[in-house]
Protein backbone atom coordinates (compact mmCIF):
# COMPACT_ATOMS: atom_id res chain seq x y z
CA UNK A 1 0.00 0.00 0.00
CA UNK A 2 2.76 2.42 0.94
CA UNK A 3 4.75 1.47 -2.16
CA UNK A 4 1.71 2.28 -4.32
CA UNK A 5 1.36 5.72 -2.71
CA UNK A 6 5.05 6.37 -3.20
CA UNK A 7 4.75 5.50 -6.86
CA UNK A 8 1.74 7.82 -7.22
CA UNK A 9 3.66 10.71 -5.69
CA UNK A 10 6.61 9.93 -7.97
CA UNK A 11 4.35 9.97 -11.02
CA UNK A 12 2.79 13.29 -10.01
CA UNK A 13 6.25 14.77 -9.47
CA UNK A 14 7.35 13.59 -12.90
CA UNK A 15 4.12 14.89 -14.46
CA UNK A 16 4.81 18.37 -13.07
CA UNK A 17 7.78 18.82 -15.41
CA UNK A 18 6.87 20.62 -18.62
CA UNK A 19 9.92 19.13 -20.29
CA UNK A 20 10.39 15.48 -21.23
CA UNK A 21 11.81 13.70 -18.18
CA UNK A 22 12.72 10.04 -17.91
CA UNK A 23 14.85 7.63 -15.92
CA UNK A 24 16.82 4.77 -17.48
CA UNK A 25 18.61 1.84 -15.88
CA UNK A 26 22.17 0.71 -16.52
CA UNK A 27 20.65 -1.66 -19.09
CA UNK A 28 19.09 1.34 -20.94
CA UNK A 29 15.54 0.34 -19.91
CA UNK A 30 13.07 3.16 -19.28
CA UNK A 31 12.15 3.01 -15.61
CA UNK A 32 9.92 6.11 -15.57
CA UNK A 33 8.77 8.67 -18.14
CA UNK A 34 6.38 11.63 -18.34
CA UNK A 35 4.38 13.28 -21.16
CA UNK A 36 6.53 16.42 -21.18
CA UNK A 37 3.56 18.81 -21.24
CA UNK A 38 2.71 19.12 -17.55
CA UNK A 39 -0.31 16.78 -17.86
CA UNK A 40 -0.87 13.44 -16.14
CA UNK A 41 0.07 10.31 -18.04
CA UNK A 42 3.45 9.28 -16.66
CA UNK A 43 4.30 5.62 -16.51
CA UNK A 44 6.69 3.49 -14.54
CA UNK A 45 8.52 0.40 -15.60
CA UNK A 46 7.60 0.24 -19.28
CA UNK A 47 10.57 -2.05 -19.86
CA UNK A 48 11.35 -0.51 -23.25
CA UNK A 49 14.83 0.55 -24.23
CA UNK A 50 15.59 4.23 -24.60
CA UNK A 51 17.26 3.83 -28.02
CA UNK A 52 14.18 1.99 -29.32
CA UNK A 53 11.64 4.44 -27.87
CA UNK A 54 13.34 7.71 -28.74
CA UNK A 55 15.55 7.07 -31.73
CA UNK A 56 13.97 3.98 -33.40
CA UNK A 57 17.16 1.95 -33.20
CA UNK A 58 17.69 -1.74 -32.36
CA UNK A 59 20.92 -1.22 -30.47
CA UNK A 60 22.66 1.29 -28.25
CA UNK A 61 23.50 4.54 -30.07
CA UNK A 62 27.00 4.80 -31.52
CA UNK A 63 27.76 7.74 -29.28
CA UNK A 64 25.95 7.17 -25.99
CA UNK A 65 26.75 9.63 -23.23
CA UNK A 66 24.99 7.33 -20.77
CA UNK A 67 27.95 4.95 -21.03
CA UNK A 68 30.27 7.84 -20.11
CA UNK A 69 28.15 8.72 -17.08
CA UNK A 70 28.11 5.13 -15.84
CA UNK A 71 31.91 5.27 -15.85
CA UNK A 72 32.60 8.89 -14.79
CA UNK A 73 29.61 9.32 -12.47
CA UNK A 74 29.51 13.01 -13.63
CA UNK A 75 26.53 14.83 -15.24
CA UNK A 76 26.68 15.22 -19.01
CA UNK A 77 24.93 17.40 -21.58
CA UNK A 78 24.71 16.45 -25.27
CA UNK A 79 22.75 17.19 -28.41
CA UNK A 80 20.84 14.65 -30.48
CA UNK A 81 19.56 14.85 -34.04
CA UNK A 82 16.01 13.99 -32.92
CA UNK A 83 14.10 14.97 -29.82
CA UNK A 84 12.69 12.43 -27.41
CA UNK A 85 9.24 12.66 -29.01
CA UNK A 86 10.68 11.10 -32.17
CA UNK A 87 10.40 14.30 -34.24
CA UNK A 88 13.35 15.67 -36.19
CA UNK A 89 13.78 18.90 -34.23
CA UNK A 90 16.86 17.77 -32.33
CA UNK A 91 17.34 17.58 -28.59
CA UNK A 92 19.55 19.03 -25.92
CA UNK A 93 19.74 16.34 -23.20
CA UNK A 94 20.91 16.82 -19.62
CA UNK A 95 21.72 13.55 -17.78
CA UNK A 96 22.43 13.15 -14.07
CA UNK A 97 23.59 9.92 -12.38
CA UNK A 98 21.48 8.34 -9.61
CA UNK A 99 24.04 6.86 -7.26
CA UNK A 100 23.59 4.28 -4.48
CA UNK A 101 26.74 3.87 -2.48
CA UNK A 102 29.52 3.76 -5.02
CA UNK A 103 27.38 2.47 -7.81
CA UNK A 104 25.46 4.32 -10.50
CA UNK A 105 22.09 2.58 -10.56
CA UNK A 106 20.24 4.79 -13.04
CA UNK A 107 20.23 8.06 -15.00
CA UNK A 108 17.75 10.90 -14.74
CA UNK A 109 17.50 12.69 -18.09
CA UNK A 110 15.69 15.89 -19.09
CA UNK A 111 15.20 16.97 -22.69
CA UNK A 112 15.36 20.73 -23.48
CA UNK A 113 14.20 20.97 -27.06
CA UNK A 114 16.32 23.45 -29.10
CA UNK A 115 13.32 25.61 -30.12
CA UNK A 116 13.12 26.72 -26.50
CA UNK A 117 16.78 27.72 -26.43
CA UNK A 118 16.54 29.15 -29.95
CA UNK A 119 13.65 31.35 -28.81
CA UNK A 120 15.81 32.73 -26.02
CA UNK A 121 18.66 33.28 -28.44
CA UNK A 122 16.33 35.05 -30.88
CA UNK A 123 15.04 37.32 -28.11
CA UNK A 124 18.62 38.10 -27.12
CA UNK A 125 19.54 38.80 -30.73
CA UNK A 126 16.49 41.04 -31.20
CA UNK A 127 17.35 42.89 -28.00
CA UNK A 128 20.96 43.35 -29.10
CA UNK A 129 19.83 44.51 -32.55
CA UNK A 130 17.42 47.01 -30.98
CA UNK A 131 20.11 48.58 -28.79
CA UNK A 132 22.55 48.60 -31.69
CA UNK A 133 19.96 50.39 -33.86
CA UNK A 134 19.46 52.93 -31.07
CA UNK A 135 23.15 53.80 -31.22
CA UNK A 136 23.36 53.75 -35.01
CA UNK A 137 20.26 55.98 -35.35
CA UNK A 138 21.40 58.54 -32.78
CA UNK A 139 21.58 62.14 -34.01
CA UNK A 140 24.80 62.39 -31.98
CA UNK A 141 27.94 60.73 -33.22
CA UNK A 142 28.65 57.40 -31.49
CA UNK A 143 32.05 55.71 -31.55
CA UNK A 144 33.08 52.69 -29.48
CA UNK A 145 36.56 51.17 -29.51
CA UNK A 146 38.30 48.31 -27.77
CA UNK A 147 41.33 48.80 -25.54
CA UNK A 148 43.69 48.53 -28.55
CA UNK A 149 41.95 51.46 -30.26
CA UNK A 150 40.11 49.40 -32.91
CA UNK A 151 36.74 50.97 -33.72
CA UNK A 152 33.81 48.63 -32.95
CA UNK A 153 30.83 50.97 -33.35
CA UNK A 154 30.62 53.91 -35.75
CA UNK A 155 27.23 55.40 -36.62
CA UNK A 156 26.07 57.61 -39.50
CA UNK A 157 26.25 60.80 -37.41
CA UNK A 158 29.90 60.03 -36.57
CA UNK A 159 30.53 59.51 -40.28
CA UNK A 160 28.93 62.86 -41.16
CA UNK A 161 30.94 64.77 -38.55
CA UNK A 162 34.26 63.02 -39.15
CA UNK A 163 34.17 62.52 -42.91
CA UNK A 164 35.13 58.83 -42.55
CA UNK A 165 32.80 56.26 -44.12
CA UNK A 166 31.19 53.75 -41.73
CA UNK A 167 32.75 50.66 -43.35
CA UNK A 168 36.10 52.43 -43.69
CA UNK A 169 36.06 53.31 -39.99
CA UNK A 170 35.09 49.81 -38.83
CA UNK A 171 37.80 48.22 -40.95
CA UNK A 172 40.73 50.61 -40.72
CA UNK A 173 40.20 53.47 -38.27
CA UNK A 174 42.05 53.70 -34.97
CA UNK A 175 40.33 55.80 -32.30
CA UNK A 176 43.51 57.87 -31.90
CA UNK A 177 43.06 59.11 -35.49
CA UNK A 178 39.95 61.18 -34.63
CA UNK A 179 41.90 63.39 -32.23
CA UNK A 180 44.79 65.80 -32.84
CA UNK A 181 48.15 64.56 -31.59
CA UNK A 182 47.93 63.70 -27.88
CA UNK A 183 44.15 64.23 -27.83
CA UNK A 184 43.23 60.58 -27.21
CA UNK A 185 45.62 60.36 -24.25
CA UNK A 186 44.10 63.50 -22.77
CA UNK A 187 40.58 62.10 -23.08
CA UNK A 188 41.66 58.83 -21.37
CA UNK A 189 43.35 60.85 -18.61
CA UNK A 190 40.10 62.67 -17.95
CA UNK A 191 38.09 59.43 -18.09
CA UNK A 192 40.31 57.85 -15.45
CA UNK A 193 40.10 60.95 -13.25
CA UNK A 194 37.41 61.73 -10.69
CA UNK A 195 37.26 65.39 -11.73
CA UNK A 196 35.22 65.26 -14.94
CA UNK A 197 32.07 63.32 -14.03
CA UNK A 198 33.40 60.50 -11.89
CA UNK A 199 35.93 57.80 -12.61
CA UNK A 200 35.27 56.12 -15.90
CA UNK A 201 32.96 58.90 -17.11
CA UNK A 202 33.32 62.16 -19.00
CA UNK A 203 30.36 64.55 -19.14
CA UNK A 204 29.81 67.35 -21.70
CA UNK A 205 33.47 68.07 -22.20
CA UNK A 206 34.56 70.29 -25.11
CA UNK A 207 37.46 68.70 -26.98
CA UNK A 208 39.12 69.07 -30.36
CA UNK A 209 38.10 66.54 -33.03
CA UNK A 210 40.16 65.78 -36.14
CA UNK A 211 38.16 65.34 -39.35
CA UNK A 212 39.40 63.21 -42.25
CA UNK A 213 40.22 66.41 -44.17
CA UNK A 214 42.63 67.49 -41.43
CA UNK A 215 40.26 70.17 -40.14
CA UNK A 216 40.12 70.42 -36.35
CA UNK A 217 36.64 71.19 -35.03
CA UNK A 218 35.21 71.58 -31.50
CA UNK A 219 32.87 68.86 -30.21
CA UNK A 220 30.99 68.23 -26.98
CA UNK A 221 31.91 64.74 -25.76
CA UNK A 222 30.18 62.42 -23.31
CA UNK A 223 32.23 59.24 -22.86
CA UNK A 224 32.59 56.21 -20.62
CA UNK A 225 34.96 53.31 -20.03
CA UNK A 226 33.39 49.85 -20.41
CA UNK A 227 34.51 47.47 -17.67
CA UNK A 228 34.43 43.70 -17.16
CA UNK A 229 34.88 43.47 -13.45
CA UNK A 230 37.76 45.84 -12.74
CA UNK A 231 39.29 45.44 -16.20
CA UNK A 232 38.98 48.13 -18.89
CA UNK A 233 37.83 46.47 -22.12
CA UNK A 234 36.49 49.34 -24.27
CA UNK A 235 35.43 52.98 -24.43
CA UNK A 236 32.33 54.56 -25.92
CA UNK A 237 31.71 58.21 -26.74
CA UNK A 238 28.67 60.26 -27.76
CA UNK A 239 29.45 63.62 -29.33
CA UNK A 240 28.06 66.46 -31.41
CA UNK A 241 29.56 69.24 -33.51
CA UNK A 242 29.80 72.56 -31.64
CA UNK A 243 30.57 74.79 -34.63
CA UNK A 244 26.97 75.94 -35.10
CA UNK A 245 26.52 76.48 -31.35
CA UNK A 246 29.69 78.57 -31.20
CA UNK A 247 28.63 80.55 -34.28
CA UNK A 248 25.22 81.29 -32.74
CA UNK A 249 26.84 82.25 -29.44
CA UNK A 250 29.20 84.62 -31.26
CA UNK A 251 26.29 86.16 -33.19
CA UNK A 252 24.37 86.60 -29.95
CA UNK A 253 27.31 88.33 -28.31
CA UNK A 254 27.67 90.62 -31.33
CA UNK A 255 23.95 91.36 -31.19
CA UNK A 256 24.30 92.29 -27.54
CA UNK A 257 27.21 94.58 -28.42
CA UNK A 258 25.12 96.13 -31.21
CA UNK A 259 22.19 96.72 -28.85
CA UNK A 260 24.50 98.37 -26.35
CA UNK A 261 26.00 100.47 -29.14
CA UNK A 262 22.52 101.43 -30.36
CA UNK A 263 21.52 102.49 -26.86
CA UNK A 264 24.74 104.47 -26.55
CA UNK A 265 24.17 106.17 -29.90
CA UNK A 266 20.58 106.99 -28.94
CA UNK A 267 21.84 108.50 -25.70
CA UNK A 268 24.49 110.49 -27.58
CA UNK A 269 21.81 111.72 -29.97
CA UNK A 270 19.72 113.00 -27.08
CA UNK A 271 22.82 114.53 -25.49
CA UNK A 272 23.77 116.23 -28.77
CA UNK A 273 20.26 117.63 -29.14
CA UNK A 274 20.36 118.94 -25.58
CA UNK A 275 23.79 120.52 -26.06
CA UNK A 276 22.67 122.05 -29.36
CA UNK A 277 19.67 123.68 -27.70
CA UNK A 278 21.90 125.02 -24.94
CA UNK A 279 24.32 126.45 -27.50
CA UNK A 280 21.62 128.19 -29.51
CA UNK A 281 20.95 130.83 -26.83
CA UNK A 282 24.52 132.18 -26.43
CA UNK A 283 25.08 131.90 -30.20
CA UNK A 284 21.96 133.95 -30.78
CA UNK A 285 23.24 136.59 -28.32
CA UNK A 286 26.69 136.69 -29.97
CA UNK A 287 25.15 137.10 -33.42
CA UNK A 288 22.65 139.74 -32.31
CA UNK A 289 25.10 141.95 -30.41
CA UNK A 290 27.79 141.65 -33.10
CA UNK A 291 25.33 142.92 -35.71
CA UNK A 292 24.24 145.77 -33.41
CA UNK A 293 27.82 146.88 -32.89
CA UNK A 294 28.49 146.81 -36.61
CA UNK A 295 25.35 148.86 -37.36
CA UNK A 296 25.37 151.42 -34.51
CA UNK A 297 29.05 152.22 -34.09
CA UNK A 298 31.63 153.78 -36.35
CA UNK A 299 34.62 151.49 -35.95
CA UNK A 300 38.07 151.24 -37.33
CA UNK A 301 38.53 148.93 -40.27
CA UNK A 302 40.52 146.38 -38.24
CA UNK A 303 37.86 146.20 -35.52
CA UNK A 304 35.12 145.90 -38.13
CA UNK A 305 36.97 143.00 -39.75
CA UNK A 306 37.25 141.29 -36.38
CA UNK A 307 33.50 141.69 -35.83
CA UNK A 308 32.82 140.27 -39.29
CA UNK A 309 34.96 137.23 -38.40
CA UNK A 310 33.10 136.83 -35.10
CA UNK A 311 29.78 137.03 -36.95
CA UNK A 312 30.90 134.55 -39.60
CA UNK A 313 32.15 132.01 -37.04
CA UNK A 314 29.03 132.41 -34.88
CA UNK A 315 26.81 131.82 -37.92
CA UNK A 316 28.89 128.77 -38.79
CA UNK A 317 28.42 127.45 -35.25
CA UNK A 318 24.69 128.14 -35.58
CA UNK A 319 24.56 126.14 -38.84
CA UNK A 320 26.52 123.29 -37.26
CA UNK A 321 24.09 123.19 -34.33
CA UNK A 322 21.20 123.15 -36.79
CA UNK A 323 22.70 120.17 -38.63
CA UNK A 324 23.29 118.35 -35.35
CA UNK A 325 19.65 118.82 -34.46
CA UNK A 326 18.62 117.47 -37.86
CA UNK A 327 20.78 114.37 -37.47
CA UNK A 328 19.70 113.76 -33.87
CA UNK A 329 15.99 114.11 -34.65
CA UNK A 330 14.13 110.76 -34.76
CA UNK A 331 11.20 110.88 -37.15
CA UNK A 332 9.02 108.60 -39.25
CA UNK A 333 10.57 107.46 -42.50
CA UNK A 334 9.44 110.19 -44.87
CA UNK A 335 9.91 109.59 -48.58
CA UNK A 336 10.24 112.85 -50.47
CA UNK A 337 12.13 114.34 -53.38
CA UNK A 338 15.73 115.10 -52.43
CA UNK A 339 18.69 116.82 -54.02
CA UNK A 340 21.53 114.28 -53.76
CA UNK A 341 24.19 116.94 -54.32
CA UNK A 342 22.85 118.93 -51.39
CA UNK A 343 22.77 115.84 -49.16
CA UNK A 344 26.42 115.09 -49.98
CA UNK A 345 27.47 118.72 -49.43
CA UNK A 346 25.64 118.76 -46.13
CA UNK A 347 27.46 115.60 -45.01
CA UNK A 348 30.85 117.09 -45.83
CA UNK A 349 29.89 120.26 -43.98
CA UNK A 350 29.62 118.20 -40.79
CA UNK A 351 32.70 116.06 -41.39
CA UNK A 352 35.40 118.00 -43.19
CA UNK A 353 36.61 119.99 -40.16
CA UNK A 354 37.02 116.90 -38.00
CA UNK A 355 40.58 115.89 -37.13
CA UNK A 356 40.29 112.69 -39.20
CA UNK A 357 39.88 114.79 -42.38
CA UNK A 358 42.65 117.34 -41.80
CA UNK A 359 45.10 115.58 -44.12
CA UNK A 360 42.56 114.32 -46.63
CA UNK A 361 42.04 116.17 -49.90
CA UNK A 362 38.38 116.18 -50.91
CA UNK A 363 37.34 116.35 -54.57
CA UNK A 364 33.65 116.89 -55.32
CA UNK A 365 32.56 116.37 -58.91
CA UNK A 366 28.82 116.92 -58.65
CA UNK A 367 26.76 116.97 -61.84
CA UNK A 368 24.77 120.12 -62.58
CA UNK A 369 20.97 119.97 -62.87
CA UNK A 370 20.87 116.51 -61.35
CA UNK A 371 17.26 115.20 -61.08
CA UNK A 372 16.00 114.58 -57.58
CA UNK A 373 15.56 111.13 -56.11
CA UNK A 374 12.80 109.92 -53.82
CA UNK A 375 14.05 109.02 -50.36
CA UNK A 376 14.22 109.69 -46.66
CA UNK A 377 16.72 112.52 -46.16
CA UNK A 378 17.75 111.27 -42.71
CA UNK A 379 18.60 107.83 -44.11
CA UNK A 380 20.40 109.29 -47.11
CA UNK A 381 22.52 111.49 -44.82
CA UNK A 382 23.30 108.40 -42.76
CA UNK A 383 24.21 106.49 -45.92
CA UNK A 384 26.76 109.02 -47.17
CA UNK A 385 28.20 109.68 -43.72
CA UNK A 386 28.92 105.97 -43.15
CA UNK A 387 30.67 105.47 -46.49
CA UNK A 388 32.71 108.71 -46.23
CA UNK A 389 33.79 107.92 -42.65
CA UNK A 390 34.78 104.37 -43.69
CA UNK A 391 36.86 105.78 -46.54
CA UNK A 392 38.63 108.27 -44.25
CA UNK A 393 39.36 105.56 -41.69
CA UNK A 394 40.67 103.22 -44.42
CA UNK A 395 43.13 105.95 -45.49
CA UNK A 396 44.12 106.50 -41.83
CA UNK A 397 43.40 110.19 -42.19
CA UNK A 398 45.65 110.87 -45.19
CA UNK A 399 44.87 110.60 -48.91
CA UNK A 400 42.35 111.72 -51.52
CA UNK A 401 38.60 111.32 -51.29
CA UNK A 402 36.59 111.81 -54.47
CA UNK A 403 32.80 112.01 -54.76
CA UNK A 404 31.10 112.01 -58.16
CA UNK A 405 27.44 112.25 -59.08
CA UNK A 406 25.97 111.70 -62.53
CA UNK A 407 22.74 110.87 -64.31
CA UNK A 408 22.29 107.50 -65.97
CA UNK A 409 19.45 108.37 -68.31
CA UNK A 410 19.08 104.89 -69.80
CA UNK A 411 18.45 103.51 -66.31
CA UNK A 412 16.46 106.44 -64.89
CA UNK A 413 18.90 106.48 -62.01
CA UNK A 414 21.33 108.79 -60.26
CA UNK A 415 24.79 107.29 -59.81
CA UNK A 416 27.05 108.25 -56.91
CA UNK A 417 30.70 107.15 -56.74
CA UNK A 418 32.74 107.58 -53.55
CA UNK A 419 36.44 106.72 -54.02
CA UNK A 420 39.40 106.65 -51.67
CA UNK A 421 43.13 106.03 -52.04
CA UNK A 422 43.35 103.56 -49.17
CA UNK A 423 44.71 99.98 -49.23
CA UNK A 424 41.65 98.54 -50.97
CA UNK A 425 39.57 95.52 -49.91
CA UNK A 426 41.07 91.99 -50.13
CA UNK A 427 39.26 89.68 -52.56
CA UNK A 428 38.69 87.03 -49.90
CA UNK A 429 36.49 89.32 -47.79
CA UNK A 430 34.86 91.36 -50.55
CA UNK A 431 31.70 89.23 -50.51
CA UNK A 432 31.31 89.74 -46.73
CA UNK A 433 31.62 93.49 -46.28
CA UNK A 434 27.85 94.07 -46.29
CA UNK A 435 27.17 91.22 -43.83
CA UNK A 436 25.91 92.31 -40.39
CA UNK A 437 28.65 92.34 -37.75
CA UNK A 438 31.46 91.77 -40.26
CA UNK A 439 34.36 94.11 -39.57
CA UNK A 440 38.11 94.26 -40.13
CA UNK A 441 38.57 96.86 -37.42
CA UNK A 442 40.08 96.10 -34.04
CA UNK A 443 37.77 95.25 -31.17
CA UNK A 444 36.12 98.33 -29.78
CA UNK A 445 36.61 100.37 -32.97
CA UNK A 446 33.47 99.25 -34.73
CA UNK A 447 30.42 97.00 -34.51
CA UNK A 448 30.49 95.78 -38.12
CA UNK A 449 27.09 97.38 -38.73
CA UNK A 450 28.01 100.47 -40.77
CA UNK A 451 28.05 98.93 -44.26
CA UNK A 452 25.22 96.52 -43.48
CA UNK A 453 23.08 99.56 -42.58
CA UNK A 454 24.23 101.26 -45.79
CA UNK A 455 23.18 98.19 -47.78
CA UNK A 456 19.77 98.13 -46.05
CA UNK A 457 19.16 101.84 -46.78
CA UNK A 458 20.02 101.39 -50.48
CA UNK A 459 17.71 98.36 -50.68
CA UNK A 460 14.90 100.27 -48.96
CA UNK A 461 15.21 102.97 -51.62
CA UNK A 462 15.04 100.48 -54.49
CA UNK A 463 18.68 101.07 -55.39
CA UNK A 464 21.86 99.09 -55.87
CA UNK A 465 25.29 99.25 -54.27
CA UNK A 466 28.54 97.65 -55.41
CA UNK A 467 32.28 97.98 -54.82
CA UNK A 468 35.21 98.25 -57.21
CA UNK A 469 38.59 97.66 -55.59
CA UNK A 470 42.15 96.57 -56.16
CA UNK A 471 44.82 95.85 -53.52
CA UNK A 472 46.81 99.00 -52.83
CA UNK A 473 44.69 101.13 -55.16
CA UNK A 474 41.78 102.06 -52.94
CA UNK A 475 38.09 101.29 -53.22
CA UNK A 476 35.13 102.88 -55.00
CA UNK A 477 31.59 102.44 -53.70
CA UNK A 478 29.02 102.79 -56.47
CA UNK A 479 25.44 103.67 -55.45
CA UNK A 480 22.54 103.81 -57.88
CA UNK A 481 19.25 105.37 -56.75
CA UNK A 482 16.08 105.55 -58.86
CA UNK A 483 14.77 108.97 -59.92
CA UNK A 484 11.98 110.25 -57.72
CA UNK A 485 8.29 110.70 -58.45
CA UNK A 486 6.59 114.04 -57.99
CA UNK A 487 4.38 113.06 -55.08
CA UNK A 488 5.61 112.73 -51.52
CA UNK A 489 4.52 110.04 -49.12
CA UNK A 490 5.13 109.04 -45.50
CA UNK A 491 5.79 105.39 -44.64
Amino acid sequence: MQMQKNNEYLLKAIDAFRKRFFVISTEFEILAINQGDGKEGSSIGSGKKCFETFFGQNEVCGYCPAKQIFLSREPVMWEADKDTSGEGRGSCLYAYPIISGDTVEALAIMDFQPPILTGLEEKLQRSNAFFRNLMLSSVDGVIAADKTGKVLVFNDAASEISGHGVEEALENLDIRQVYPEGGAKEVMRKLRSDEFGGKGKLKSCQVDFLRKTGEVIPISLNAAIVYEGEKEVATIGYFHDLRENIRMKTELEKTQVQLLQSEKMASLGKLAAGVAHQLNNPLGGITLFTKLMMEEYTLEEGVMNDLKRILKDAERCRDTVKELLEFARQTQQRMQLNDINRAITRTFFLLENQTLFQNITIHKQLADNLPKVSGDIQQLNHLFMNIILNAAQAMKGAGQLTVKTMLEEEKDRVRIEISDTGPGIPDEILSQIFDPFFTTKDEGEGTGLGLSIVYGIVQNHGGKISVKTAPGKGATFVIELPLGEKEEKTL
